[in-house]
């Protein structure tokens, strides 16, 4: 095979320019991304330069030596650095490979027609050749590819970190401002933004899940659009961020209203906080500390899984300072928290069922299961205990505080959940609500 090239070297070096040429040409006529860009000279040096070596790794083959690949290796993480796709190169690296062979036919054709049956040997040899660099090329191709791919994970992060916990907590603030065009003037979230194609101006809000029982961060699904919706499109925009303590959500909510973002997590099944919607990315770090908030008053098992904060802002009052909180459940619910468990568990499951029904004793009753006047006993002695009216307004806000407390302190026991109905006992007769029970003469 070494000595059939060496003979036709010359002429197979005019044919090899012009497939060159020819290979150039039809590429950035059917192949826009290289169009996009390489000019005609490079491409045509490039291809050109591959066929030489391959002709090379041929001969290389022939004396039993190994095949050059640092070239085909380099051309791969060009192209991946580039942005070409590997298609692309594939085919490119395939044309070529066949105008090749037809070149060496056509050069021993003309050389020595006899000659040919000596040349159909080195097909197989050339094809291992082509193989093995096409290998090599695309090996190269996929590891830059993939560091790449890290290397922009880790910018995003670092930008989400920047909105998320805003400039002054972010490690990245300074270099995030950098990256912007402008970033020497832009403040950092304004920066951090305008790289994750979010607008100055809009609705955002932060969503916070916790994680799984047994600690580990919850992979967020691909959202499901809201009732109604016709694709992906139909909802809300989210970035999510990983972290060791749960999934971060950044929801660009553009027309859709803050409640969408239940339907969004529904199929997460997680416990989840949602902040207040701002206007700005430079407020999301406020909306993210808010969203932490309330998470932290979503129900342990009952109840919706998603804790919006504007829903529950009592709760969110008492979460943020768990200091008063405590304090609170001692000065104003003192006496029924030192009962025998039993006892307690009456008092507050009644109490916060009241309250659930808006004062409503016969409401009340019914989730009980129980008597309206059954109700009413006991929430005078709860009055009697603690020293509080229910029909003075201070006071059931105190009450209804210090009951948010003591569910947050027991991480959402059954306090507020019914009790099961006994057999024996009749429905609950009709009546008028009761709103506020009389207190004891």
């Amino acid at each position: 095979m070494e000595r059939i090239i060496e003979e036709i070297r010359e002429d197979l070096s005019r044919r090899i320019a012009v497939a060159a040429d020819r290979l150039a040409d039809r590429t950035l006529t059917e192949d826009p991304a290289y169009a996009a860009l390489l000019g005609r000279a490079e491409l045509r040096e490039r291809i050109h330069h591959d066929l030489r070596q391959a002709v090379e790794g041929l001969v290389h083959t022939s004396r039993g030596l190994p095949v050059e690949l640092a070239d085909a290796r380099a051309v791969g993480a060009l192209r991946a650095e580039q942005g070409l796709p590997l298609a692309s190169v594939l085919r490119t690296y395939r044309r070529g490979g066949r105008l090749l062979w037809q070149s060496m036919t056509e050069s021993v054709t003309a050389h020595d027609r006899a000659a040919l049956p000596r040349l159909l040997p080195g097909a197989a040899a050339l094809w291992d050749v082509l193989d093995r660099t096409t290998d090599a090329m695309t090996e190269s191709y996929r590891r830059t590819e993939a560091a790449h791919g890290d290397r922009d994970r880790e910018r995003r992060a670092a930008l989400l970190d920047v909105l998320l916990d805003g400039a002054d907590g972010a490690d990245g603030a300074s270099s995030v401002a950098g990256w912007a065009a402008d970033g020497a003037a832009a403040p950092a979230a304004e920066a951090a933004a305008a790289r994750l194609g979010l607008p100055e101006r809009g609705r955002f809000t932060v969503v916070v899940l916790a994680p799984d029982a047994s600690g580990n961060p919850v992979a967020p699904l691909t959202p499901v659009p809201p009732a109604g919706g016709t694709g992906a499109a139909a909802a809300p925009r989210v970035l999510w961020r990983t972290r060791a303590d749960g999934e971060i959500g950044l929801v660009e909510l553009g027309h859709h209203p803050l409640e969408s973002v239940r339907e969004l997590l529904a199929p997460l099944g997680v416990r989840a906080g949602v902040g207040p919607v701002v206007a700005a990315p430079a407020e999301l770090a406020r909306a993210h500390r808010l969203a932490a908030l309330a998470l932290r008053t979503s129900p342990g098992s009952e109840g919706p899984r998603t804790a919006l904060l504007d829903e529950r802002l009592p709760a969110a009052l008492i979460a943020a300072q768990p200091e008063l909180a405590g304090r609170l459940c001692q000065v104003v619910l003192g006496p029924v928290l030192a009962l025998p468990a039993a006892d307690r568990r009456t008092l507050l499951t009644t109490l916060g069922t009241w309250l659930a029904c808006q004062g409503s004793t016969t409401d009340a009753a019914q989730r009980l299961y129980c008597h309206r006047n059954t109700v009413s006993n006991r929430l005078r002695r709860l009055e009697q205990l603690t020293g509080r009216s229910l029909s003075d307004p201070r006071h059931v806000v105190e009450l209804a505080l210090a009951h948010a407390a003591v569910l947050q302190r027991v991480g959402a026991e059954p306090a507020t959940r019914p009790a099961a109905p006994d057999p024996r006992a009749s429905r609950t007769p009709g009546g008028t609500a009761r709103r506020s029970p009389r207190r004891p003469a």
